[in-house]
């Protein structure tokens, strides 16, 4: 391997002026080599070993003898030379990269495993040729002598180092002579250069690379020095080893929340196609979050919207490689996992606030056939008294399919309907398509007409609109990159709302979806629809299924935008919606990408009515709240195929604790609404749900935290126990906030659950009885009509009184439910505001109540009050985990009446308080 000629300390200590003497790495200061690769001592011996024992039996190499350099390397950390799909790697063709060669048997199930072709040590890379201090950290040059083996190779980067907060550093390698593609996403910009990083940064000269610790433990979480640094015009890779095998994120994929390591690749390309384990799905999220050995965190967002793949390997290792773009790297130190995610939005910004309706539950179907047909089932739903606060129709309202229409004949009474749910204080969603039938005749369709007029599609290379086929047929595809557009989209939404005056909006085929590869001419010749290198995308090509990669949008070619479509669109559409109602916008959208939760919500794709695809959704909503979009759901009971009775009761349950909770549907399948099954299954179905309502303005908090601080909703268990190394792989399970554990049941023919209990007591959420854990896995019991809830020690959660709305749930009396710790303590919080009005946080116009148990005495505080909280009051107070029956029970001192059961429950019933007023409840 090169020499290292220098190693330099960015956030320890001063950086050595250019021509000083090498500073020798100093006691526990290992030089790359040893942090990188000689660790690895041990298995190198062994693998060395083994080499020699196989030699000695089998009389000699088969053909060429290999170079030593090679033989040292071993199996785990042979990073992939020739990454390449489709292609049978010959010795010829690995040694032409200057690569070893080494066959070794193909897994089992037709999976990548070893590759055959992998870096020397000694591979040539970039070497730091200066580094200097800046104002926030300090720049270098980084230069290559040697040609690499892609095309347009850069000679000279340049790279910035920028320590902008104690958790948070950044770092972006471009290029030093010509400007390149950079996301046009709006980050922070640091004014001043972390004083106390809790992170060190050592960097390698020759072979250039990062290595960056934790200053508390010391732990490596970056170290690059492991594979060379490769910078052509259309393929970048940086590889680094990771401190555990404990991975998350990087979507959007199908799969367990523990992502494998085994020799796994996960590509990042938007992409329309029903969710299926080991293809690139909707959207492209470029973050992960690791878990250390001991329990802290950092997690790692590269900020590049190119096509991408992820390569993890057992080492633990992983690699980066993207086909554009520059290498603009944020590192978050947490070091807690709710920590980094925080650190991670106040970089792609914070989720907005949703208005409350969007908590309710939502029922959609694509087959409804008529605004009648839709009317009936939310008369049935009203009938039966099932919660509903918002109805959907799919693209079968559309005539022709057309957005911005209304099928004349079977949805000419939608305005009807829509005025109809409003009247019982419901809300109306409808769907949009990106593709905009281009067939019509001139001037019988305004939504075309008018964008070609205005030059708003996206072009082919020779300046014509791009056509493809979507659901109305040939279809041109809208520029959201040109702000045009938005206008445009705000026009048509505006005409369209005047007859039909919904409430939300669903964007759909966003990736943007094409039923034909690129367009109907297909895509011409070049290195941007056939790249020197093409991810391992689903259809082997950057346009199946979608439009050309040499597109031409107004920012940029659709090569460097395609995985920002869905966010550009959402922006437009919240933005639209803004515009028209003047209240909170509620968007969901299919196809996403970083910070995109500050304009819509996502709902997971077309799934089918599989026990296993409803346990998928669970990594599927915890994946999404890594990502910064909390309000996340799948298609409660499935999509596609035929649900059952038991599948969908079951779906229900866990649906029903979905952040986003919509029941949806595909066409020639028969009903799945709750309104369809037996009355057992039906009563089971509503009763979760009232469970849902009564929970809202404890679920509506934790939105208002999310939208504040970054705070996730579902959560994985392991965020509250990060040093309990069973929850890391836990994703059957989940919670919301910190304290309410979700127990769902997974599979057919059961009547309980096994469930993890972390250590400590827990409360079943609907009697208070109390069970304490060691932290162990439990038998519980779960018939078909129950869903297993738990509450954790020390938390108070506000609950309310159900009705069939969100609107009319919160005009009911609230029942704060308090879960005392061993210690008798507990904590809890309420945000409440009209629901729907823009901003009220940032207003003041808003109320903050924080609930406090210590000795015996529940305090509830007033931290900010407005009028809505006027309206409210507190009913009923239930403390579980009362040890000592009390004898009298003091409301702001005077004696009041109360009850008391031997699971250790105190109830207080009619405090009939505002809830602008604190006071205080002692019991003796």
């Amino acid at each position: 391997m090169k020499s290292y000629q220098k190693l330099t300390t960015a956030a320890a200590r001063p950086v050595e002026e250019e021509g000083a003497a090498p500073t020798p790495a100093g006691p526990g200061k290992l030089a790359p080599w040893w942090v990188g690769s000689g660790l690895l001592v041990a298995a190198v011996l062994l693998s060395t070993l083994t080499v020699w024992v196989l030699r000695q039996v089998s009389g000699g190499w088969p053909g060429p003898t290999l170079p030593p350099k090679c033989l040292l390397v071993p199996e785990s950390h042979r990073f992939d030379c020739y990454p390449e799909r489709h292609v049978v790697v010959t010795q010829e063709l690995c040694e032409s990269r200057g690569c070893c060669f080494i066959q070794s048997p193909p897994p089992a199930g037709g999976k990548r495993g070893v590759p055959w072709c992998f870096y020397p040590p000694d591979f040539p890379s970039y070497a730091l040729e200066s580094l200097n201090q800046t104002a926030l950290g300090m720049v270098g040059l980084l230069v290559r002598r040697e040609k690499a083996y892609y095309p347009r190779d850069i000679e000279m980067l340049r790279l910035d180092v920028e320590l902008e907060t104690d958790t948070r550093l950044h770092i972006k390698i471009t290029d030093v002579a010509n400007p390149r593609y950079e996301v046009p996403l709006d980050v922070p910009r640091a004014t001043k250069r972390a004083e106390n990083p809790i992170y060190s940064l050592d960097f390698s000269r020759d072979p250039f690379g990062v290595l960056l610790r934790r200053r508390t433990t010391g732990t490596v979480l970056l170290n690059t020095t492991v594979a060379p640094l490769i910078f052509a015009d259309q393929f970048l890779q940086v590889s680094t080893l990771l401190p555990s095998r404990f991975l998350y994120g990087l979507g959007e994929h199908r799969g367990p929340l523990l992502h494998s390591l085994d020799w796994s690749t996960l590509t990042l390309w938007a992409r329309d196609v029903s969710p299926t384990e080991s293809f690139n799905l909707y959207g492209a999220h470029p973050f992960y979050l690791l878990m250390e050995e001991g329990g802290d965190a950092h997690g790692v967002f590269l900020l590049n919207s190119n096509a991408m793949e992820v390569a993890l390997q057992p080492a633990p290792a992983l690699t980066w490689r993207t086909i554009g773009g520059v290498l603009d790297f944020y590192i978050f130190l947490g070091p807690d996992p709710n920590m980094v995610i925080q650190q991670y939005q106040q970089v792609i910004g914070f989720p907005a606030m949703p208005p409350l309706w969007a908590l309710g539950f939502h029922l959609c179907r694509w087959g409804y056939g008529s605004s009648n047909e839709t009317w009936q089932t939310a008369r049935a739903m009203r009938n039966y008294h099932i919660p509903q606060d918002a109805q959907w129709n799919d693209i079968d309202y559309m005539d022709g399919y057309r957005d911005f229409t209304l099928d004349p004949q079977k949805f000419a009474s939608l305005p009807s309907l829509v005025e109809d749910l409003h009247k019982h204080g419901q809300r109306y969603v409808m769907i949009l398509d990106p593709g905009i039938s281009s067939t019509n005749p001139h001037g019988s369709y305004w939504p075309f007409d008018e964008g070609l007029r205005r030059g708003l599609f996206l072009n082919t290379t020779q300046g014509q609109p791009l056509i493809g086929q979507v659901w109305p047929g040939f279809t041109a595809f809208a520029d959201f990159s040109n702000p045009d557009t938005q206008q445009w989209w705000l026009e048509n939404l505006q005409r369209f709302h005047a007859h039909v005056p919904f409430d939300g909006l669903w964007i759909d085929m966003n990736e943007p979806s094409n039923f034909m590869d690129g367009s109907e001419e297909g895509c011409p010749p070049g290195e941007l629809d056939s790249p020197p290198y093409t991810p391992a995308v689903l259809g082997d090509s950057l346009s199946a299924k979608t439009v050309c990669a040499s597109a031409k949008q107004k920012t940029s070619v659709h090569y460097n935008l395609h995985n920002l479509y869905g966010l550009m669109e959402a922006k437009a559409t919240a933005s639209a919606l803004i515009q028209i109602r003047g209240k909170r916008p509620f968007v969901i959208s299919r196809s996403t990408f970083p910070s995109q939760g500050q304009y819509s919500g996502h709902w997971l794709g077309d799934n089918r009515s599989q026990w296993k695809d409803m346990y998928y959704s669970i990594p599927g909503l915890l994946s999404f709240s890594l990502f910064g979009i909390p309000l996340v759901g799948a298609d409660i009971c499935g999509f596609s195929g035929s649900t059952s009775e038991e599948l969908c009761t079951r779906w229900m349950q866990l649906g029903a604790f979905y952040p986003f909770a919509r029941n949806h549907n595909s066409q020639n399948e028969k009903a799945q609404d709750p309104t369809v099954f037996s009355p057992a299954a039906r009563t089971a179905m509503k009763d979760v749900l009232l469970t849902r309502y009564s929970l809202l303005p404890f679920l509506y908090t934790l939105f208002h935290r999310a939208h504040l601080q970054g705070d996730t909703v579902a959560r994985p268990l392991f965020f509250e126990f990060p040093r309990d190394v069973t929850t890391l792989g836990l994703d059957k399970q989940f919670l919301w906030g910190w304290s309410l554990l979700v127990t769902p049941v997974l599979e057919p023919g059961v009547d309980s659950v096994t469930g993890y209990v972390p250590r400590g007591v827990w409360y079943d959420f609907y009697t208070g009885s109390s069970v304490n854990s060691s932290g162990e896995m439990l038998k519980m019991s779960a018939p078909l009509e129950h869903l297993n809830l738990h509450v954790r020690e020390g938390a108070i959660l506000p609950t309310q009184k159900p009705e069939t709305t969100s609107e009319a749930t919160r005009r009911n009396p609230l029942r704060i439910v308090v879960a005392l710790s061993q210690g008798g303590t507990a904590w809890g919080d309420l945000f409440w505001d009209d629901g729907e009005s823009l901003d009220t946080f940032e207003r003041g116009s808003y109320s903050y109540l924080v609930f406090n148990v210590t000795q015996n005495i529940f305090t509830s505080t007033v931290l900010h009050a407005s009028a809505e909280a006027t309206e409210v009051t507190i009913g009923t107070l239930s403390v579980f985990g009362v040890r000592e029956p009390p004898s009298k029970v003091l409301l702001n001192g005077q004696e009041k009446a109360f009850s008391y059961l031997g699971n250790q429950v105190l109830t207080v019933s009619d405090l009939g308080l505002s809830l602008s007023q604190g006071f205080s409840l002692r019991w003796l």
